[in-house]
């Protein structure tokens, strides 16, 4: 006889408890390790006890630490790269060759002077310290060159004066350092000895008050005798090293020596030869090489001579006498011996990066037929499906407003908007104006004074036209704000010709518009990434676990450039500094760049979008006419005519394209020649598709208004432009008394002494008015 026996998948009933507390235990022997579908969706976390917890917490503690420890050995040993100094002194009372001199002691190590360039530097080689510093200095007055510098020191040594800290030249440099992004610093005072010891005390005290404000929780160092200067020297290699984003992940150089050899065909370009000692990343020479405020270039070879700067100096003992020995540097021994010189990489054509920076465009690409029902039908669901969001909004809050209120925990312009669509199409043409010097009216005392001297010098200085210029910006700027986006109906052009180029929307939130649609012809010429967010972290992700082949961080190399103007070294013979970085896959292709920005307040001159700016993007300096729009989050931001002070913009520019993060400066030459901060930000996104948008309100005088309609007189001065859009009709014949009856779709009356405008939403009185045109003027690089 046949026997049932049970399957595997007999069903289980639960069990009867009888009242006894079930624990987490019995709980994991019942089931049999079975697990939940939201436990096996998930990554399976292991639990570990307090020990194992608190020994995982140290284990991590001692990473960080020999980390960090690791970091601060390598920066200025033998292997590693010369400890990098500026030295910037912030008023012009300091003495930068005395503080030199108090630095380059030959108790303390060896000194190698600089040949090259009018700058001061010098090369502290200090043995007993197991540290070399490299020492260069810049001047507050020189903006860009202190910049510049800063993308690339590991330190900046701040001088102060003892009784006031800072001038206002040394404010404005720290103003804009500070907005690039501050690498390690260190505060030193300069001629605190040189006062009464009575007075010293307190000048310290004043002066620690006044820097607080700049740099709290920082201690000031003196440097007036040798041994305050080895002091300072003991912490500078101790400091925690701080790091910008921008060059932690690209390869840089700072250039110890330049050689220039001119072509076959021409003495104005050649292959520039750049000797210094690779930071930052591993250098490949089939990557793209930029210099700063030259461009970018090609790598033909890469060469590693003898390092001319060692710690430890090779020892040669004399075979004559061995009890002799002479130390030399390798520099100086070996410089002319070929074999001594290697080369490391040559570029290789098929994996060596292109200097392409547009696409050219084919004529054919943008053919197509026109699209079918079933397309259409299917365009159209998708933009009926939208996902509803429950949110606490106030009483009697519309719909249209509740879609604005972001949550608590929302932020307006966050990552998740970082990447919004954006549309150009060409703006209506504004002229662009010269910028001019903005005069500062101070307060005065009556008195008396000889004849009109003052009056005289002042008019020698000013110049009329661009005064002229600078009251009409300033007028055309008072009434952006006080109306903003209105302009009058042109009599001498039919409005319907006038505003062709603009649409009426029903909503700015929901309303669709293509951003691919009526797109100018150039715009075909820039790149756009498929998933600039994805891009963006597969090259990081790269950077951070795929090793490099090429120069290490630390070495001493010779980079062959190639295709590079005799104007790049004539800057270098004359101080300049020449600073080259290494670009990341698609930096060298040009794009549209996207960077929020806020109104410097030292700066109040009225900025005009379209008007040349100079840009310094993380490590690149370029000028760009830019346009200026409305940071929000919404798919659709408004364009702005002026940079405004209280909040935020989006600045946007063609410019090559760089990977976020990225500090960005923006500055204005002003008639002198010299440049003026005017916004401070960062990059936000690299995005074409970002749509900015042109608003126009047309506006009249209310004639009469009644329950649901109104009669509106000086909005147009056509008939045939009052029967174009969707008005109930037109009043009167002549040209001055041409009235339009606008039906109101709500039964509230409006307040008669309102003017009425396209900032009442309800009213759409005819599709011109609440208009929004998308900009087919864009900005062009310089």
């Amino acid at each position: 006889m046949a026997v049932h026996r049970s399957g595997p998948l007999k069903q289980q009933n639960k069990a009867h408890k009888g009242g006894r507390h079930r624990g987490r235990g019995s709980a994991q022997r019942d089931g049999k390790g079975r697990l939940a579908p939201k436990t096996l969706s998930k990554k399976v976390r292991k639990d570990l006890s307090r020990v194992d917890q608190r020994h995982r917490a140290s284990q991590l503690r001692k990473q960080k630490k020999e980390a960090v420890l690791a970091e601060k050995r390598q920066l200025g040993s033998k292997d590693g790269p010369p400890h990098q100094v500026l030295v910037v002194p912030l008023h012009n009372r300091i003495s930068l060759p005395e503080a030199f001199q108090l630095l380059q002691d030959r108790d303390t190590g060896t000194v190698h002077l600089n040949e090259w360039g009018s700058t001061h530097s010098f090369m502290l080689l200090c043995p007993r310290l197991k540290h070399r510093w490299f020492f260069t200095s810049a001047r507050p007055g020189d903006l860009h060159t202190v910049l510049d510098m800063a993308k690339v020191a590991d330190t900046i040594l701040f001088l102060l004066d003892p009784l006031e800290g800072w001038d206002s030249t040394g404010d404005y440099c720290l103003s804009c350092l500070f907005a690039q992004g501050l690498p390690t610093y260190t505060l030193a005072v300069q001629g605190i000895s040189s006062l009464p010891p009575k007075k010293q005390i307190d000048a310290r005290k004043k002066l620690s008050k006044a820097v607080e404000k700049r740099f709290p929780e920082d201690k000031l160092l003196l440097l007036d005798t040798q041994q305050e200067a080895g002091m300072l020297l003991r912490q500078l290699a101790n400091q925690k090293q701080r790091h910008l984003a921008f060059r932690d992940r690209r390869a840089y150089l700072f250039a110890h020596a330049a050689e220039f050899v001119p072509s076959e065909e021409s003495d104005l370009v050649g292959t520039l030869k750049i000797s210094g000692y690779v930071r930052g990343q591993a250098l490949n020479v089939n990557s793209v090489l930029h210099i700063i405020g030259h461009g970018d270039f090609q790598m033909k070879q890469v060469d590693a001579p003898v390092d001319p700067f060692p710690l430890n100096p090779r020892v040669i003992k004399s075979s004559k006498d061995s009890g002799t020995a002479m130390e030399i540097c390798a520099a100086d021994a070996v410089a002319d011996m070929e074999e001594d010189l290697k080369v490391l990489m040559k570029a290789d054509p098929d994996k060596q990066e292109s200097l392409q920076t547009e696409v050219i465009p084919d004529p054919m690409e943008g053919e197509q037929t026109w699209p079918t029902e079933e397309e259409l039908s299917e365009a159209h669901d998708l933009l009926k499906e939208s996902s509803k969001v429950v949110k606490k909004v106030p009483k009697g809050t519309s719909s249209y407003q509740a879609e604005w209120i972001l949550d608590e925990d929302g932020e307006s312009g966050g990552e998740g908007d970082e990447y919004d669509d954006i549309e150009h199409e060409d703006f209506m043409e504004e002229e662009s104006q010269d910028e001019g010097s903005e005069e500062e009216e101070e307060e005065c005392e009556t008195m008396t004074i000889g004849e009109s001297v003052r009056d005289d010098l002042y008019d020698e200085k000013v110049d009329e036209e661009a005064e002229e210029k600078m009251l009409e910006k300033y007028k055309q700027q008072r009434l952006e704000e006080m109306f903003p986006d209105e302009v009058d109906t042109p009599r001498d052009v039919a409005a319907r010709i006038r505003f062709q180029k603009y649409r009426g929307l029903k909503s700015f939130r929901t309303s669709p518009w293509d951003p691919k649609e009526n797109l100018p012809r150039d715009y075909a010429r820039i790149f756009q990434f498929q998933n600039f967010i994805n891009t963006r972290r597969r090259i990081f992700k790269e950077i951070e676990e795929k090793e490099v082949e090429g120069a290490e961080v630390g070495w001493y190399v010779t980079l062959h450039v190639s295709e590079v103007p005799v104007s790049v070294v004539e800057h270098f013979k004359r101080g300049t500094p020449l600073i080259a970085f290494s670009l990341l896959p698609h930096e060298q292709k040009m794009s549209v760049l996207n960077m929020v920005v806020s109104r410097h307040p030292g700066n109040t001159e009225p900025v005009k979008a379209k008007e040349e700016l100079i840009f310094h993007c993380g490590f690149r300096r370029f000028r760009a006419s830019p346009l200026f729009s409305q940071h929000t989050a919404a798919d659709k931001h408004k364009f702005q005519r002026f940079l405004t002070a209280d909040t935020a913009l989006v600045v946007t520019v063609y410019a090559p394209i760089t990977f976020p993060p990225a500090s960005v400066l923006l500055f204005k030459q002003n008639s002198n020649g010299m440049h003026s901060l005017i916004a401070t930000g960062h990059l936000l996104s690299v995005d074409p598709d970002r749509m900015v948008i042109k608003r126009v309100v047309l506006s009249g005088h209310p004639f009469k208004i009644f329950t649901k309609t109104a009669v509106v007189r000086y909005m147009f001065f056509n008939r045939e432009d009052v029967l174009w859009g969707h008005i109930k009709e037109p009043l009167g014949k002549r040209m001055c008394d041409v009235g339009a009856c606008l039906k109101h779709p709500s039964d509230s009356v409006l307040n008669r002494d309102r003017q009425l405008s396209s900032n009442d939403v309800s009213w759409n009185p005819w599709h011109l008015m609440s208009q929004w045109v998308k900009s087919k003027g864009w900005p062009t690089v310089g």
